[in-house]
């Protein structure tokens, strides 16, 4: 006798099955969706848009931010040790003010101490000029604090006797605010330290 309970376990299997690919169709969908919403989200982040005068959207590629990072602590490391030491009696104290923003107590430190021993009085005394003549740095950037050796060539004028020197200078680099026209690179100079300085023998 037929009865129409007989095909019960076929509709369960039946049902079963369906929710089963339901279920799977749903995770799928939600993986690509997420898939391609980080794949926007990069898309987005290494590129910017303009409009131009047709109307038109464009794509610019922004330029690598580690690209950038090199260059600007170049930049930054060559300001500083000019600022430093590129002084003579009428802008030591201007150059000096502008260098202590690009660095952190170490740097203080280290212009109080040579304050101390005289050097700017010395600078005012004899009317001596030091002039850089060259900033050459090796970087470390890896990871943050990026750390840097830096070989800084200058002369020092004493009126008819002109002497050159080489400074080796070392020390770290952390990111800090930008700030106009004090720190253009938001950048800071810490564990600053002088590590030798010669001076070059005229041939």
């Amino acid at each position: 006798m037929k009865t129409p309970y007989k095909n019960i376990y076929n509709v369960l299997k039946l049902n079963r099955f369906i929710v089963l690919v339901t279920v799977i169709g749903a995770v799928l969908t939600g993986m690509t969706s997420v898939f391609m919403v980080v794949k926007l989200h990069k898309e987005l982040v290494n590129n910017a848009f303009v409009v131009n005068t047709e109307g038109s959207v464009i794509p610019l590629k922004l330029v690598n931010q580690q690209e950038n990072l090199e260059v600007e602590v170049m930049a930054h490391l060559e300001l500083f040790h000019t600022y430093f030491y590129n002084i003579d009696a009428s802008n030591y104290e201007k150059n000096l003010e502008k260098a202590l923003w690009l660095g952190n107590s170490s740097v203080d430190a280290l212009y109080r101490q040579k304050k101390a021993d005289g050097v700017y009085n010395r600078l005012l005394q004899y009317s001596l000029v030091q002039k850089v003549l060259s900033v050459e740095s090796k970087l470390k950037l890896q990871k943050e604090p990026y750390t840097f050796e830096t070989l800084t060539v200058f002369e020092v004028n004493r009126g008819t006797i002109t002497d050159t020197y080489e400074l080796v200078t070392t020390g770290n680099l952390i990111h800090v605010d930008r700030n106009f026209p004090k720190n253009t690179h938001g950048l800071l100079i810490t564990n600053f330290f002088e590590n030798s300085l010669r001076k070059i023998e005229s041939l």
